[in-house]
C-alpha cells in the first residue's frame, strides 16, 4: 500500500483527493489547519484519514518533517511560500514531491540533493503551468521531429464563468484567492514579438490588451502575463520570432481594471487612514476631490470617461462610491479584494469554464507553412467540482499516481516537458473529458 500526504484542503483539492482514493492500493492522508475541511474530503473512506496541521505553529515544521517521513510522496497544496520546506524534508526522507506551482529558484537548487535522494520534485504539473506546458511540447516535439521549426508561438489562458453565468459588469467570479486575483494585476509584463522584446510595465498591463477569438466563444480580451521570455528556452524553440502568454477574460475586464490601477486601488501600501472612511470619501479622496453630490461626473472627468461609460457603470456596480463605512483593511489592494468578493461569487448552480489556446506557426524544410492551434474548453459541473479545480487537481492526482507505480521514473526537479511525463499524463486527462482539440491548416507564404 502506498502512503500519500496532501497538505492543504483548499478549493482545488476535491478532485485529486476522490482519484486518489479511487486507486486499489493508495492510502491518502489529508493535513490542514482546518481538519474538518480535510474530513470533508475523505468522508469515511477506508483508505483515508484527515489530520490536522498548522504549518505556521512553533512546532509546524518538526511536525511536517514527521508526517512526511511517513509517506512515499506528498503533494503540497498549500501556498507556493511552503513548498521549498515541504521539499527539503522529501529530500531529507526519500519520499516524492508534487506541486501545481512554478518552479523558484530555491525549490530548483534542490534538484542535486533529490536526485542523490532518488526522488523526483514534480511542480508546475496543474493548468496554467501545467497542461499549457504538456500541451504546448507536444505540439513542439512533434514539429521538431518532422524536421520544422516554431518560428511563433502564442498560449492564452483564462478561467471565466460560463456563458450562462456571466451576468455581471465585470465578466468575471472567483473560483480561487480574490487578493490573489488582483494582486496579479500588479504585475509588469515581458514577451517577443516578431523578433523585438516588449516591455510593458504594470501601469500600462491591462491597456496593453488586444481582442483574440476562441471557437465556440467568440471574441475574449487578452493581456500580457509576466514574462514571457524564458518559455523560449524552457520549451527549446531558440528559432522563434514570437513568443507571447496571455492571460484570456471577458470583454470589459481591462478597462475596468486599468481604471481600478490608475486610481491606485492595487496598492499594498499599508494605511491607517482607512477606518472610519466611506467608500465615497476613500473615492473622493483619491480623486483628489471634495466629496459632492457631484463626485460620480468628477470621477469620469477625473479617468477621462463617459459618465454612462461601461467602465463607470462597473465602478458603481462595484460600490466604491457607496456612502457606506470600509470594513477593517490595511491596504486599498485589500479594500478593493475585499469589495469584490461577495458581490463576484458563483451562485448554487453555476458554472465557470477554463479555457487554454494555443497557436503556433510552424514551418518545414520544404518551405510548407502550418497554423496549429490546440484548444481546451472546459466547463465546471452545476453544484459540483468546478472546472478550475478539475484541470488544476486531475493532472497533479495522475502524476503522482504515474510516480507511486513507476511509470514516471525521472529524479530531481522537474517540470512536465519530458514526453514522459506529458503522454501518459495527457492521455488519461483526455479519459477524463480534458481534452485539448488540435488543428492544423495550411499557410500562404
Amino acid at each position: 500500500m502506498k502512503r500519500i500526504l496532501v497538505l492543504g484542503a483548499g478549493l482545488v483539492a476535491r478532485p485529486l483527493v476522490r482519484y486518489l482514493l479511487d486507486q486499489p492500493d493508495f492510502h491518502v492522508t489529508v493535513a490542514s489547519r482546518t481538519v474538518s475541511k480535510a474530513a470533508a474530503l475523505v468522508g469515511d473512506h477506508p483508505r483515508g484519514s484527515a489530520i490536522s496541521l498548522d504549518i505556521t505553529a512553533q512546532d509546524g515544521d518538526a511536525r511536517l518533517g514527521e508526517l512526511v517521513s511517513q509517506h512515499d510522496l506528498a503533494v503540497s497544496l498549500l501556498p507556493y511560500v511552503y513548498h521549498v520546506a515541504v521539499a527539503r524534508h522529501c529530500v531529507a526522507h526519500n519520499v516524492h514531491l508534487v506541486t501545481t506551482s512554478y518552479v523558484k529558484p530555491d525549490m530548483q537548487r534542490l534538484d542535486e540533493a533529490a536526485r542523490e535522494a532518488d526522488v523526483i520534485l514534480l511542480n508546475e504539473i496543474g493548468l496554467d503551468p501545467g497542461i499549457d506546458h504538456m500541451s504546448a511540447m507536444r505540439i513542439i516535439d512533434r514539429v521538431h521531429a518532422a524536421g520544422g521549426e516554431i518560428k511563433s508561438f502564442r498560449s492564452y489562458c483564462g478561467g471565466l464563468p460560463a456563458p450562462d453565468a456571466n451576468d455581471n459588469p465585470l465578466g468575471y467570479k472567483f473560483s480561487w484567492s480574490p487578493r490573489g486575483v488582483v494582486l496579479a494585476g500588479r504585475n509588469a509584463a515581458r514577451y517577443k514579438e516578431h523578433g523585438h522584446i516588449v516591455e510593458v510595465p504594470n501601469a500600462r498591463l491591462f491597456a496593453t490588451h488586444h481582442l483574440t477569438w476562441v471557437e465556440g466563444l467568440g471574441d475574449l480580451e487578452a493581456y500580457p502575463n509576466r514574462d514571457s521570455t524564458p518559455y523560449i528556452e524552457l520549451y527549446s524553440i531558440p528559432e522563434t520570432d514570437t513568443m507571447y502568454r496571455g492571460t484570456l477574460r471577458n470583454l470589459g475586464w481591462c478597462d475596468v481594471m486599468q481604471k481600478l490601477n490608475e486610481l491606485g486601488y492595487f496598492s499594498l501600501e499599508e494605511r491607517d487612514d482607512l477606518a472610519g472612511q466611506t467608500f465615497r470619501q476613500l473615492m473622493a479622496a483619491l480623486i483628489g476631490r471634495e466629496e459632492s453630490d457631484d463626485l460620480r461626473n468628477d470621477l469620469a472627468a477625473h479617468l477621462n470617461l463617459s459618465p454612462n461609460s461601461g467602465v463607470m457603470a462597473a465602478l458603481e456596480w462595484l460600490g466604491l462610491l457607496d456612502d457606506e463605512p470600509i470594513p477593517p483593511a490595511n491596504t486599498l489592494l485589500d479594500v478593493l479584494a475585499d469589495r469584490m468578493q461577495p458581490r463576484m461569487q458563483y451562485r448554487p448552480g453555476e458554472r465557470d469554464m477554463v479555457i487554454l489556446l494555443h497557436e503556433f506557426l510552424a514551418v518545414y524544410p520544404d518551405r510548407r507553412r502550418e497554423r496549429i492551434t490546440s484548444t481546451l474548453l472546459a466547463f465546471g459541473e452545476p453544484d459540483g467540482d468546478t472546472a478550475m479545480s478539475r484541470t488544476v487537481a486531475l493532472p497533479a492526482a495522475i502524476a503522482t499516481r504515474l510516480i507511486l507505480e513507476e511509470e514516471i521514473t525521472l529524479r530531481g526537479v522537474h517540470i512536465p516537458v519530458r514526453p514522459e511525463i506529458y503522454e501518459p499524463v495527457l492521455e488519461e486527462l483526455a479519459r477524463h473529458d480534458i481534452v485539448c482539440e488540435e488543428r492544423v491548416e495550411q499557410v500562404d507564404e
